[in-house]
């Protein structure tokens, strides 16, 4: 791809410029080329957009749709991804660096999300309450917000798409996306399917732009709201003081620095295999990554001496290369901050078993898989999410020790618990502060499933059913069932 693609944004079922014509750069983190210009959004781009949405809300065909046919929509939007994949999953690997094998089977999969959330469009109802008052009728009905502002990253996009914009336009709301600066094309071509979906012209609108004016304005405009954003926690304090203004309710997933428990009885080739790619799948560019490694003192060498022999075999390379299984990272800025990290890790005592540096002879943004044996709890690395394939691993003597040292962290997205007592997997899992506990497995996820974290890692939950009753309200209606005048209210009876 060495000519530069121009990309537009979708406005008002409309492909077009930012206001101003100003544009950005995306690059090919495999190589370091530029590769595709993007528009850069004005504030009066946002405001067109979120404009746009509310129209369609208020009095496009889409306000008028019944919740069968706008699961029609989402259903054949699903089987569009579907047979797209491999054009998508090319377009992504190209601008994130992730693996085509990867992005492709995704694409794929999403599809089943856009599925589920068809499947739940008819499905939203309301209640009959047994209220204690005679003569009344009284009844709920759920009803859609209005505009909502989904921002996502860069990582697993379209994946957060479909968990954002599925349950939201499922429940009748209308949409304005902003895709990530660092990779906004795969959101631009997963835009050209909307149209082909039945989906009304103003129901999704897709800007690209910097946080500062557009994600700034988008949050924070008066027609918004819900916002759904998923990112990293300095955004997420910016969104927040941004929908001081506007009141729109919020739902946030943040980072993570997920704990990967293995206890002396557990399946060591499972939990090797599961750790490899819980810190090395996606280059380890995951919220939910197991990236901090807690072993057992009676396993811990075994298994450091099996894991570290995997990471070594692990191919670098190019991502649309259907050997390769561990591309670049996304951006300069990570590569800058792990380099950074590990550095320091190591002027505080931390060991390199493998890895610690970029391959030689590369160009490109790769990072060697990286595990690191930290001797204390405090050290920086520990509980600080580093967005790439570095593991930082400590040992442990106690079931109580264990659960101490994993709830030990500002994050409480996801963790990982390897061990054959059922009895203990349980006491774990319930004692575990975070959103997602994975036992015996790994990095899974279904649209049938909520996710979401606690602490530092955000509140609130997507996928699963319950999440399209999140881009809802309920309205109370109260009927008066008798033919009696109502009584004079001045005389008290």
């Amino acid at each position: 791809m060495s000519e530069i693609k121009s990309y537009r944004m979708l406005i008002d079922g409309d492909w077009v410029d930012a206001a101003d014509g100003a544009t950005f750069d995306s690059v090919n983190p495999a190589d370091g080329t530029v590769w595709s210009r993007v528009p850069e959004a004005t504030e009066a781009d946002v405001d067109r957009a979120v404009k746009a949405a509310h129209r369609a809300f208020s009095d496009g065909p889409w306000a008028r749709m019944t919740p069968t046919d706008r699961g029609k929509c989402l259903r054949k939007l699903g089987d569009l991804l579907a047979e797209n994949s491999e054009s998508l999953g090319r377009i992504e690997s190209v601008d994130t660096g992730k693996m085509l094998k990867e992005t492709r089977w995704q694409a794929t999969y999403i599809a089943e999300f856009f599925h589920f959330f068809a499947g739940c469009a008819d499905k939203v109802s309301g209640d009959t309450l047994p209220i204690d008052k005679p003569d009344m009728f009284v009844f709920t009905k759920r009803e859609p917000l209005g505009v909502v502002a989904a921002v996502v990253p860069w990582n697993s996009q379209l994946f957060l798409v479909s968990v954002k914009i599925g349950p939201a336009l499922a429940a009748g709301n209308t949409v304005v996306l902003k895709a990530s600066e660092h990779a906004s094309a795969p959101m631009l071509e997963f835009g050209r399917l909307i149209e082909q979906a039945g989906i009304p012209p103003g129901v999704v609108n897709i800007i690209t732009g910097h946080g500062e004016p557009c994600g700034r304005a988008l949050t924070g405009h008066p027609l918004v709201a819900r916002v759904s954003f998923t990112g990293g926690p300095t955004a997420a304090r910016h969104v927040l003081d941004n929908v001081k203004r506007n009141f729109a309710e919020v739902s946030l997933e943040l980072g993570g620095k997920s704990p990967f428990i293995v206890f002396d009885d557990a399946d060591i080739e499972s939990a090797v295999n599961a750790s490899i790619a819980g810190i090395f799948g996606a280059t380890g560019q995951s919220c939910v990554a197991g990236s901090r490694l807690y072993l057992h003192a009676d396993i811990a060498d075994a298994f450091l001496e099996r894991m570290t022999a995997l990471a070594h075999q692990i191919k670098i390379g190019d991502p649309l290369a259907d050997d390769t299984q561990m591309g670049p990272l996304c951006t300069q800025g990570q590569l800058d901050h792990i380099a950074q990290e590990v550095a320091q890790a190591q002027a505080e005592g931390a060991k390199v078993l493998t890895g610690g540096k970029q391959p030689e002879g590369m160009g490109g943004l790769y990072y060697e898989p990286t595990i690191i044996e930290c001797p204390r709890r405090d050290m920086r690395i520990v509980d600080t999410e580093l967005f790439g394939p570095v593991l930082s691993v400590q040992r442990f003597s106690t079931e109580e020790e264990v659960l101490a040292l994993a709830n030990d962290s500002e994050h409480g997205l996801a963790a990982g618990i390897f061990t054959k007592d059922s009895a203990r997997s349980l006491r774990m899992a319930n004692a575990v502060r975070a959103g997602i506990v994975w036992v015996n497995t790994y990095r899974v996820v279904s649209p049938i499933a909520e996710f979401g974290g606690v602490k530092g890692s955000g509140y609130g939950r997507e996928s699963g059913f319950q999440a399209i009753y999140d881009y809802t309200r309920p309205k109370t209606v109260w009927m008066n069932t008798s033919d009696a005048p109502i009584s004079n209210p001045f005389v008290m009876r």
